[in-house]
């Protein structure tokens, strides 16, 4: 037998090396695969939608009556002082007024009066709540100070006191218009006689420190009553409008924290939810498809540093943050998939099928259960099933099965 084997030696040897050769070539060929780690980190859910910018405090002003105006000379963005003269109007060669129109012209200077006193009421009122507010952060910085109350009510009242103070500043604005108003009212009397018209030039002032955002003709013209002339606007007052889809406006809260990206700069702008309208409206997407939208308003918390060469009307792309954690066990969103386990009860086979990942261990798919909480665009948080450290398939293929052999995509 020993010589039988000494023989054919190199015979034995040959086909075991070809058959040895022929298993290789008929082994499965493993599935390339994309993998990533389960670690510990942010997840973030939020809502995504293209917004822009707007001034809040802005201030059409407008012709009190028939005249001619001189050429404008202040240009957009142009820095204006508060009662600085941007327009200037030369009376028209015009018929005197009559009985009916000097009434009414006396009317309207009425009606301005009662506007100014109304709105300075007004902001008499606001004063005393920006005070309360601001004594309401006084004290509660006192007992921040002292460990009595969270961080998170001294941030709220911090946003209240200055909220507060921003309605203020915006109502004395608007005393002050009202107070331009009534002089302009006053003036269309001068031309009814009241006073010498041969005066005859009446000057359009800013009623608020801030620029020229917009002048709506250059070179002298006449204008008729009502039409505007320059637009001024305190660009500190910058604010976010972004309409959303209803079904997503649902889920937004006042004070919700916002995101503010892709506004020009690499870093992202901080934003709060100040209001949801409780009015919604029509578009016709790109598509054709009629959806139902609602205007979100964002107030800017970002230091006004970081935003100051955003103007009016400028876009951003506003992401609503609904719901996040710093640090927990995150899995890809691209590894999860649903499956329904074989066989089971019929009740079991009537509810939805659970999430399922697989995982990657000594070179083979294995397929695992998962609990998954909470869903962002990029990970899923995990309450069962992973731990940090495992590595998970990413997009795994429709024909992976379970215990099939896998290898990483560039040779790990």
């Amino acid at each position: 037998m020993a010589q039988f084997f000494r023989r054919h030696l190199a015979k034995i040897l040959l086909a075991a090396g070809l058959l040895l050769l022929l298993l290789i070539a008929l082994r499965p060929t493993p599935l390339l695969v994309d993998s990533e780690t389960v670690d510990i980190g942010p997840v973030v859910r939020t809502i995504e939608e293209e917004g822009k910018t707007r001034v809040a405090a802005r201030f059409l002003l407008s012709a009190p009556l028939a005249a001619e105006a001189r050429r404008i000379t202040h240009a957009p963005g142009d820095p204006v002082a508060a009662g600085e003269t941007v327009a200037v109007l030369d009376a028209l060669a015009a018929p005197a007024l009559d009985a009916r129109e000097i009434a009414a012209a006396r009317a309207r200077v009425e009606g301005a009066a009662a506007a100014l006193e109304a709105t300075e009421r007004e902001r008499q009122a606001l004063a005393a709540g920006a005070k309360l507010a601001a004594e309401e952060l006084k004290r509660s910085r006192q007992l921040a100070d002292s460990g009595l109350i969270a961080a998170s009510e001294l941030d709220a009242a911090t946003a209240e006191a200055e909220r507060s103070a921003a309605l203020e500043r915006s109502a004395a604005h608007r005393v002050r218009v009202a107070r331009y108003e009534l002089e302009a009212a006053r003036t269309v009397l001068a031309y009814a006689g009241e006073r010498d018209a041969a005066a005859g030039r009446v000057e359009i002032k800013s009623p608020v420190e801030g620029v020229v955002l917009r002048r709506y003709f250059e070179s002298a013209r006449v204008v008729t009553p009502g039409e505007p002339i320059i637009e001024i606007a305190d660009p500190a007052s910058l604010e976010i409008e972004a309409d959303l889809l209803s079904a997503d406006a649902v889920r937004l809260e006042p004070g919700m924290r916002v995101l503010l990206e892709r506004w020009g700069a690499d870093d992202p702008l901080e934003g709060r939810v100040r209001l949801i309208e409780p009015g919604g409206f029509t578009r016709v997407s790109a598509l054709g498809v009629e959806e139902q939208r609602v205007l979100v308003i964002v107030d800017l918390i970002s230091p006004r540093e970081q935003w100051q060469r955003l103007g009016d009307a400028y876009r951003v792309n506003a992401r609503f943050i609904l719901w996040e954690a710093a640090e927990i066990i995150r899995v890809p969103a691209g590894a999860l998939f649903r499956h329904r386990p074989p066989g089971g009860e019929q009740a079991n086979r009537e509810a939805p099928p659970a999430w399922a990942v697989f995982v990657l261990v000594n070179g083979r798919a294995r397929l695992r259960p998962v609990q998954i909480g909470e869903r962002g665009g990029r990970y899923a948080q995990v309450l069962a099933g992973l731990d940090p450290g495992e590595t998970v398939i990413i997009h795994p293929p429709r024909d992976l099965e379970e215990g099939d052999r896998v290898r990483r995509r560039g040779g790990g």
